[in-house]
């Protein structure tokens, strides 16, 4: 993912967790020497179109570059399906939850907008219409989601939770596109409120929710899905109107909206993407795209202030597409302020917002970037953020082959209320009790925790988008943790204090230099994160010895002839320089499977054993 901040002026291969998204400041448009002229101009037109009051709160209107005029155009009604909320477990594609949002790191957002850049190999994508019947090529929906939110319009509601949502969508059915906006009064859980309003349930669930869509809809020509790079969907609220516009070029479409939830007093959280066309009481549809397929999706928000926004590895939306997160991050480009992530066919990387790693023997790379070898046995703090989310690891030693070295044996999370433990990566005990997932199987626990196990690999997530991924290798497991947000600090071997790659702290606060001495490490900081016996999150799995090394233990403290080997099994699978050490250290200790984990990763930004 990628953050930007404006300067003024079937079964799949889950991959290893890095951070997804960039953020994005605010950033003024590209020199004319960045971009051709007509492009440049086209968006400055675009952003300042959108500025321009339409002759009316209501109605349909069209607008040509370069003028600055909406026209009124004739309304069509908008398609009478939900685009449905996120609804029971989340996925492990993109929607119904599994998303990555741009949150305002303060006050309302008052406009977002959504586009899609890097777009390779899409040639085709089809979907459902309203989740029934065969799928329909080029059938899909662009949409901006605002988060869930406290709205005037739950006023006639029995449930205080009950809570406003609001939707900026563009369909287009493989035939022609419709520009509208429907809104949600999410379990509402009564008779729905007079004035168009319909009532809908999922299958199997009591609750009540009500939704209407916006008096019109602005008719669109077809957009088939490899014209996605041309498209443009903006959603603008304010405390008197709403509306919706998409842009197709030099074409600005824009359908005007009845403010019915009242979104400019509580929209924080903006989500855009392209998901399936409507869903029904079953959940949402998939928009399916062609193998290999891969593009970048940048949501910008306007709130009042020019930082970048705060990422939120989460989703709104119940319609899903079949792309997963994909690796490494966009490189940081204007404007913003914007939240940038890759999607493709292949990518398979848990949805964060900072991730941390540990792999191997033990190699700890921080969310910062810090790469440090720690070796000690025992129950340790891998990563703890606030009250709600905490994951502890259980290492054990090497010895007698090798033991000045350990591996993870086993992992727990604490999520809310609720506990999960992978024990030597054979049992999954979730709060006290043994549970079997079969391969391709999931569980949805009523915390909102959602547990995945695609063959070896293990991922539990819970409603925040905090999540931990288990990969489980033979007498070791290789463990990633993914944050929900970006601006949320964690804590424990996997932290780094303000965010410096190049320290760490212990858990009294103490801070330490990167590179730690060796009593540092391991008499000091490593000890102040050793788990009390008391507050053990693996109290399930089988005990093991507590201990520290008695010497340092790297690549070059093998022997010559086990170091070569070593060497060569990385070589030959394309290892960087930046992680041969490591890799190295790994194929002598645990085989040479490990050399497939440093294959294409990004090196660490500090390297803490040098």
């Amino acid at each position: 993912m990628g953050l930007f901040a404006r300067t003024r002026g079937t079964t799949r291969r889950l991959a290893g967790v890095t951070t997804l998204a960039v953020l994005l400041m605010l950033g003024g448009p590209a020199r004319l020497a960045d971009a051709a002229p007509s492009s440049a101009g086209l968006k400055a037109w675009q952003s300042e179109i959108t500025k321009v009051p339409q002759p009316s709160a209501r109605g349909c209107f069209t607008a040509d570059y370069p003028r600055l005029a909406w026209h009124r155009t004739s309304c069509a009604a908008a398609p009478d399906l939900p685009m449905t909320p996120k609804h029971s477990i989340r996925p492990l594609v993109v929607g119904s939850g599994n998303d990555i949002s741009a949150q305002a790191p303060s006050g309302f957002i008052s406009e977002s907008s959504g586009t899609f850049e890097n777009i390779v190999n899409v040639t085709s994508e089809s979907s459902p219409i309203a989740n029934a019947g065969p799928p329909v090529a080029d059938a899909y929906t662009l949409q901006i989601n605002t988060d869930f939110f406290a709205s005037t319009a739950c006023a006639g509601s029995p449930n205080p939770g009950c809570r406003g949502w609001e939707q900026f969508v563009y369909a287009n059915d493989g035939s022609s596109g419709l520009v509208f906006i429907q809104y949600w009064l999410l379990q509402y859980n009564a008779a729905c409120p007079a004035g168009g309003w319909t009532q809908f349930s999922f299958t199997g669930d009591p609750d009540i929710y009500c939704y209407r869509n916006s008096p019109g809809a602005t008719p669109v020509p077809d957009q088939p899905i490899t014209n996605l790079g041309a498209l443009r969907l903006t959603g603008t609220v304010s405390a008197s109107s709403d509306s919706a516009t998409l842009f197709v070029g030099a074409t600005a479409y824009t359908a005007g909206g009845s403010n019915s939830v009242n979104a400019a007093a509580g929209w924080t959280v903006s989500e855009f993407n392209v998901f399936g066309y409507g869903g029904n009481a079953d959940g949402g549809g998939q928009a399916t795209f062609n193998s290999g397929a891969s593009l970048n999706v940048r949501t910008r928000i306007t709130y009042g202030g020019t930082a970048a926004p705060v990422c939120a590895a989460q989703g709104f939306t119940g319609e899903t597409n079949n792309l997963d997160f994909g690796t490494p991050a966009p490189s940081f480009t204007p404007p913003g302020p914007a939240v940038v992530f890759v999607e493709n066919t292949t990518g398979g990387a848990a949805t964060n917002c900072a991730a941390a790693t540990v792999v191997g023997d033990t190699h700890q790379h921080t969310f910062a970037g810090l790469l440090y070898d720690f070796q000690a046995s025992g129950d340790f703090v891998e990563a703890q953020a606030g009250s709600g989310f905490e994951v502890q690891t259980r290492k054990v030693s090497g010895a007698p082959t090798w033991p000045n070295a350990s591996v993870d044996r086993s992992v727990a999370t604490r999520m809310g209320t609720t506990k999960v433990a992978l024990c030597d990566g054979k049992s999954l005990v979730v709060d006290g009790r043994t549970t079997d997932i079969q391969s391709e199987g999931a569980l949805h626990l009523p915390s909102g925790v959602d547990i995945h196990r695609v063959g070896n690999v293990y991922v539990v997530t819970d409603q925040s988008g905090n999540s931990i991924r288990v990969t489980v290798n033979s007498g070791y497991i290789d463990v990633a943790v993914g944050l929900g947000s970006s601006a949320t600090q964690a804590v424990g071997l996997l932290g780094n204090p303000g965010g410096d790659p190049k320290l760490l702290a212990g858990r009294d606060g103490t801070r330490y230099a990167v590179p730690l001495s060796f009593d540092e490490l391991y008499q000091k900081f490593g000890a102040s994160w050793r788990v009390n016996p008391l507050r053990t999150l693996l109290a399930p799995c089988a005990t093991v010895a507590s201990g520290n090394p008695s010497a340092p233990f790297f690549a070059g403290n093998l022997t010559d002839d086990v170091r070569k080997r070593a060497e060569s099994v990385c070589l030959q699978a394309r290892v960087t320089p930046e992680w041969l050490d490591t890799c190295t250290l790994d194929v002598a200790v645990v085989g040479d499977r490990a050399a497939s984990t440093y294959v294409g990763l990004a090196p660490p930004v500090v390297n803490g054993n040098r």
